[in-house]
């Protein structure tokens, strides 16, 4: 792609996420959600391959659905109450607006269109599609959180983790395996938005860690399926082993950083008397733990070849960025500072 062209749509997806976040006013904010859709199709769409192009149809008719419903709600509420602000939002617009929102997030049971999409773009794009398009839908429900019906944020975030913990299980393709990992991430962060904000927003600043350093490790190792993983111990061992490790911390195993979050949405969901949801949540994220695990350990370390063909130990040509040491570092050994990063938020 033209470097002219790229800086201009990752530019609109900066301007776009910014007005969302500074927005007071539904319309702007919609504006806001409407310039990062249109922002990323042509980074869909840079590969002129057939699967891109159909990720790329199947995200503009989601996103443009679930614009249509936020847009819809906001007159709506505009109707029944006189105001644009997004604090004021009666029952029935939130209802219709917390579905349209988590829809533009992938939750289940709105969430069919992501792994698909993922799974047919480029890893580049699949790292903003997973991180940054997550951030201003996640910053409208973190905005109207004191509004949204209890009911539906725990049915929605128990079948997100159900189907995240699910979906991946026999998956050998990367990108969909980070497609449910995202789905049940998103679960847990919805479950404990009603009770404590501050909380989802500290789990959402560590997936996007988290996800931002797998993805990265990924397109250093030029590696989309795990079968390719286990030929890249004779490139780079070390950062092998830490792509490893950093789906062990997607999956919440101690003392890696992942694991935070787990452990104090369990602890405020302990608190506010939710002592089966936390059970049941925990229950359900063993899904996930158990094809993590079976991923890192069986497909990557025993599936063969484990050795290259040749007697040389050739190199990746694309050398590694400094960008994804420091993401790597975080995703694994940030537990004993994530206290320190919840106090400020």
């Amino acid at each position: 792609m033209n470097p002219l062209a790229l800086m201009i749509f990752l530019l609109s997806l900066a301007i776009g996420t910014t007005i969302t976040l500074s927005s007071y006013h539904w319309i702007l904010a919609w504006v806001g959600l409407e310039i990062n859709t249109l922002a990323i199709i042509p980074l869909m769409t840079k590969i002129p391959h057939p699967r891109a192009i159909e990720a790329a149809t199947k995200y503009f008719l989601t996103q443009a659905a679930a614009s249509a419903l936020v847009l819809f709600s906001g007159l709506i509420n505009a109707w029944q109450t006189g105001e644009w602000n997004i604090d004021s939002v009666s029952d029935l617009p939130m209802n219709a607006l917390s579905i349209a929102l988590m829809m533009k997030l992938g939750l289940a049971p709105l969430h069919f269109w992501m792994p698909e999409v993922l799974q047919g773009i480029s890893l580049s794009t699949g790292l903003i599609l997973s991180t940054w398009q997550k951030i201003a839908p996640m910053t409208l429900l973190l905005q109207t959180s004191h509004l949204i019906n209890l009911d539906l944020t725990i049915i929605l975030g128990l079948t997100s983790i159900l189907v995240g913990g699910w979906g991946g299980i026999g998956q050998t393709q990367l990108r969909k395996i980070m497609a449910f990992s995202s789905i049940g991430h998103l679960g847990w962060m919805i479950i404990v938005l009603k009770f404590n904000p501050s909380l989802t927003l500290f789990n959402f600043i560590l997936y996007i860690v988290m996800t931002a350093s797998m993805f990265l490790s990924l397109m250093t190792l030029t590696t989309t399926k795990m079968s390719e993983i286990s030929t890249s111990w004779s490139k780079t061992p070390t950062l092998t082993a830490s792509t490893l490790l950093i789906l062990l911390s997607l999956a919440g195993l101690p003392p890696l950083t992942g694991f935070a979050p787990k452990l104090l949405i369990t602890l405020e969901l302990v608190k506010q008397d939710a002592t089966l949801l936390a059970a049941l949540i925990m229950l359900a994220s063993l899904l996930a733990l158990f094809f993590y695990l079976r991923l890192t350990y069986i497909v990557s370390l025993t599936l063969p070849p484990n050795t290259p063909n040749s007697f040389s130990f050739w190199r990746t040509s694309n050398k590694s960025l400094p960008i994804t040491a420091i993401m790597n570092t975080l995703a694994l050994i940030f537990l004993p500072l994530t206290t320190t990063l919840l106090i400020f938020l």
